[in-house]
């Protein structure tokens, strides 16, 4: 299990995150040698030039809860996305905040509010107060389309060097993290050596056309300092899109809980435990009162406490192996088809096997709790 840093908007210092399948790069490059791979690229001044306006630096403020306690001030990125002044950011920069305030390339500071929310997917879109100002809007990218080795730019205030630009490459797709045990993972990030540092959260990550292809969210770094390492990780512009209607109408946003842990089933795993597929999520933990639980489903552990005094996984859980008539084959395949197909309240129909019969249990989808 890797430790990443998730930057925070209490003055830049990094909390703590548990991070579902990230490693580092597999190899390090020079990235000013990247950006030529490509004969479509722009040169990244001019990216910048172009790109600049768009950024801007968000200062949150947090109001002294007790006459004994200190406000707090954090500082972060964010990307203009309309004319008149909508602001793409991560939730962790506004999060808790009493206060915003916007400051864009020319100096203009203007005051902000939240518009909408997307704590589970770390994203959030404020509002800053603007009138006359002519704006420069980000033109948003498809992450879809990004391939490993992608030069890349990144723009922001890391340290609160307002402006500030680095390149890279796309190290790896399809990275996985959660804050913290329990709360909903994000996934398909982006993960680059660009330097990104405290303060670039909520930037843009860029193509070498100047798209913005990914959110700057989070860094890795194993000995636990608030600096970059060349391992950074981006929210996929096309997971912000889907999201943004809702977060645009003044919404925050749910996401679809099942309520169970799980591991993707292997032949050795079928093998070490007599299993009668080789394919499949076996449920290792159901969650108490959670959507599984109500509709049946069984771990092989029957509660937490359990399975961490165990010292090898037991036998007896149930296996998925679809979802809709859709199969699913791991983990991930089944939280994507849940991701990007369901909203809580929404029922899934999981084909189960369970002690050598197929059963079909009907999930009632909840909210991933706080």
């Amino acid at each position: 299990m890797a430790v990443i840093q998730l930057w925070s908007d209490d003055g830049g210092e990094p909390q703590p995150v548990a991070a579902n399948s990230v490693s580092a790069p597999s190899s390090d490059s020079d990235s000013s040698e990247q950006v030529s791979l490509s004969s479509s690229c722009l040169p990244a001044s001019e990216v910048y030039e172009q790109l600049r306006p768009a950024v801007v630096e968000i200062t949150s403020t947090v109001s002294a809860r007790s006459p004994f306690e200190p406000s707090a001030e954090g500082s972060g990125s964010g990307i203009i996305i309309d004319e008149q002044g909508l602001i793409l950011t991560n939730y962790h920069v506004i999060a808790d905040a009493d206060n915003l305030e916007v400051k864009f390339a020319d100096g203009t500071t203007v005051s902000a509010q939240v518009v909408g929310r997307d704590p589970g997917s770390e994203l959030a879109v404020i509002q800053a107060n603007v009138s006359d100002q002519e704006l420069t809007v980000a033109p948003l990218g498809d992450s879809d389309a990004v391939q490993v080795g992608d030069p890349v730019l990144a723009i922001g205030s890391p340290f609160n060097l307002e402006g500030t630009l680095t390149q890279g490459i796309v190290s790896a797709l399809g990275r996985t993290y959660a804050q913290e045990d329990g709360t909903r993972p994000i996934r398909n990030m982006i993960q680059t050596d660009a330097a990104v540092n405290p303060g670039n959260s909520g930037g843009p990550l860029l193509d070498c056309q100047g798209e913005v292809i990914g959110i700057n969210t989070l860094l890795e770094n194993p000995t636990g300092d608030r600096v970059n390492v060349g391992v950074a990780f981006a929210v996929p512009i096309n997971t912000a899109k889907r999201f943004l209607p809702d977060m645009l109408a003044g919404e925050t946003v749910s996401h679809p809980w099942l309520g169970i842990a799980g591991q993707e089933v292997t032949p050795a795993l079928a093998e070490d435990l007599d299993l009668p597929v080789d394919a499949g999520v076996y449920v290792t933990l159901v969650a108490a009162d959670s959507p599984a639980e109500r509709a049946g489903l069984q771990g092989a552990f029957a509660s937490e406490a359990e399975a961490n005094r165990s010292s090898s996984l037991a036998s007896g859980g149930d296996i998925i192996v679809a979802a809709d008539d859709q199969t699913v084959a791991s983990v991930e395949e089944l939280a994507g088809y849940l991701d990007t197909q369901k909203r809580p309240g929404d029922t899934v129909a999981l084909q189960v096997l369970r002690s050598g019969q197929e059963l079909s249990l009907e999930v009632t989808l909840a909210e991933w709790p706080d």
